[in-house]
């Protein structure tokens, strides 16, 4: 529920990586499966989202809700915005790049969501799968391709490592997902599809590690 307070912050991880970083891990924290309690700094009832609607502290923070709102439109903010606006700075920088990402490059709609969908697979990301994958939809991919794409692993079962992906690129051009359809051919499409890649690699992590819209742990059919 937007603007519920949780008891705890949830962090998929590995408590040794983040300990490694030299981070401080805050009182209940949950990291994996793990409680972890020895904390300096506590993240207990803490909401993980501003209030909607957001209550800008300065004339500066209040453009950049607008800012926020006016690329959302008509669509209302989403929880994503609002917990991004915990640091408005953040918030409005990452408006920026991934509006330009999704809204400003030469890719084709189909090609871009079949990139993001099979981002918020590899990472477990469902609040980003049950956002974009009906514009994937939209956009022309099958409900067999995205079987396809929504797959944990992409090789099929069986046989050696070569004939199984031999057989995975024919299952995935018999739905509509073979080099033909969604290859991308200049020099600008390579660098776009891959800051596409990038960028949604950069928003799934954030979205688990904070259990954004509170879809960790579910699936492709959660729905947003």
């Amino acid at each position: 529920m937007i603007g519920a307070p949780r008891s705890r912050c949830t962090m998929r991880s590995d408590i040794r990586d983040v300990e490694s970083c030299g981070l401080i891990i805050p009182e209940d924290v949950i990291i994996g499966d793990v409680t972890h309690p020895a904390s300096k700094v506590g993240c207990s009832n803490a909401s993980p989202y501003v209030p909607n609607p957001p209550q800008p502290a300065s004339e500066d923070d209040a453009a950049i809700v607008a800012r926020i709102a006016a690329r959302r439109a008509p669509r209302p903010l989403q929880a994503l915005d609002l917990t991004l606006l915990h640091s408005p700075p953040v918030a409005d920088g990452w408006n920026s790049f991934l509006g330009a990402v999704r809204t400003k490059t030469s890719l084709d709609d189909r090609a871009r969501e079949i990139a993001i969908c099979r981002v918020a697979v590899c990472n477990g990301a469902w609040y980003e799968w049950g956002h974009h994958a009906p514009l994937a939809r939209a956009a022309g991919v099958s409900e067999e391709g995205m079987g396809v794409v929504g797959r944990d692993a992409l090789l099929v079962e069986g046989g050696e490592d070569g004939d199984r992906e031999e057989r995975g690129r024919k299952e995935a051009e018999r739905a509509g997902l073979g080099e033909r359809e969604w290859a991308v051919l200049s020099e600008r499409e390579v660098v776009e599809v891959t800051a596409t890649v990038a960028a949604y690699n950069c928003v799934s992590r954030f979205l688990v590690a904070l259990d954004v819209g509170e879809k960790n742990g579910t699936g492709p059919e959660a729905g947003h």
